[in-house]
């Protein structure tokens, strides 16, 4: 028998206790604390942002590489998975925004308009979402999860948001249509019947391709099924997927809007270059009434920050669960310069594109939205080039959905 057959077994880690007692306290003093200095709607929002951290780590729900090995290999679970979270979305959704009310409480959507800032907006943010590592939601989950390179994807992220704001008038001065609403403009019933049709065709057309390609649908890689799994993951990417639209549903029933990431993002870097001496104030993009209200506001009265607070603690306490919180502060030059560009691409492109793959894509889409189809196609093509410069960072083309990943 050899020594090392005599050696004790490392034990396996089971959890990270200091960073989910770290994540879990915050949790509950953020929600006290809001519910004593905002409302408890407020602090619900900021649970439910908590929550939606917890679903996207634990089923690695990152648009990015769900987009990416599709583009790369051809497989299109994770495509399929977006599909049927939109198609039970819209089924929610679309009867709740033609009654214009929800619970007796007024709801709306994130309606915009469809036109050049969309088309380039978009694409902008597709290539930063393969560059930058991360689309918004995965940035925020993957920060908290741990990932010392995507702090600098986020900081970059919030530069170019900002950066984004300056420009918007000359954007928004290009052609465009006004805003359509899909439910207003068919009802909700046939507008509904459209998406699902949409739906099955785009499923449809990845489960040709990934036959074409691979002969067969490659089944994902998942652990053994146990009680444990739902606490520690990983999750099955359609558990995933309707974990993040019942939790979308949740935010239109306390907020009265869908769920958003990146208008935080830029109202974050409007206040850094305020507290700096830039006087954004006088742009025109934080002179309306809205955005100067939220300007003047403290941060902890926007729905949008609070949440992305709580994604983050969320993502936090999932990764500590499941013992992977373990971040690396060596980061490859190359991987932190395609953190940069990436970053200031999806800051800048999801301004352009009056949102990101949550605000535009998900949430336009069940708001009934065209932007939000526009969006897609746009940030589709992005992906493509995308992907295709990755090696050039010394970034990895996967073939599968990682479980870490975004």
């Amino acid at each position: 028998m050899s020594n090392t057959a005599t050696l004790p077994l490392r034990p396996r880690v089971e959890i990270n206790p200091t960073p989910l007692g770290v994540s879990l306290l915050l949790i509950v003093l953020g929600a006290l604390y809001l519910a004593q200095a905002v409302s408890a709607r407020q602090a619900a929002l900021y649970v439910v942002g908590a929550l939606l951290g917890v679903a996207l780590y634990h089923a690695a729900f990152g648009f990015t590489s769900s987009w990416r090995v599709f583009i790369a290999d051809g497989r299109g679970a994770g495509l399929r998975a977006q599909m049927i979270m939109l198609a039970v979305g819209v089924a929610l959704f679309f009867p709740a925004l033609a009654a214009g009310t929800l619970f007796g409480a007024p709801v709306t959507g994130l309606v915009s308009p469809a036109g050049t800032s969309v088309i380039v907006g978009a694409f902008i943010f597709g290539v930063g979402m393969q560059l930058g590592g991360g689309c918004a939601s995965g940035t925020l989950y993957t920060v908290g999860g741990g990932s010392t390179r995507m702090l600098v994807t986020l900081a970059s992220f919030v530069v170019g948001s900002l950066i984004g704001t300056a420009h918007m008038p000359f954007w928004t001065s290009m052609p465009q249509l006004q805003p359509i609403s899909l439910v207003k403009t068919l009802g909700w019933a046939p507008a509904l019947l459209l998406n699902w049709a949409v739906f099955a065709l785009i499923a449809f057309i990845t489960v040709v391709i990934e036959k074409r390609r691979h002969g067969r649908l490659v089944p994902p890689e998942l652990s053994t099924a146990s009680s444990a799994r739902w606490l520690r993951g990983p999750w099955p990417m359609v558990a995933g997927a309707l974990a993040l639209v019942l939790l979308n549903f949740a935010t239109l029933a306390l907020s009265g809007r869908p769920w958003g990431v990146t208008a935080a993002f830029a109202l974050w870097g409007a206040k850094a270059a305020s507290f700096i001496g830039i006087d954004v104030a006088s742009w025109t993009y934080w002179s309306t009434k809205a955005n100067a209200a939220a300007l003047a506001a403290p941060v902890v009265r926007d729905v949008t920050s609070v949440m992305d607070i709580g994604i983050v603690l969320g993502a936090m306490a999932a990764a500590a669960l499941a013992g992977r919180y373990a971040p690396k502060w060596r980061v490859p030059l190359r991987s932190l310069l395609a953190a940069v560009v990436g970053g200031l691409m999806l800051g800048y492109g999801a301004r352009l594109a009056y949102g990101c793959n949550i605000g535009a894509y998900f949430s336009g889409i069940l708001s009934g939205s065209l932007h939000g189809w526009l969006w897609l196609v746009a940030a589709f093509i992005g992906n493509v080039l995308g992907t295709r410069l990755r090696p050039l960072f010394g970034l990895e083309v996967e073939r599968v959905v990682q479980q870490t990943g975004c």
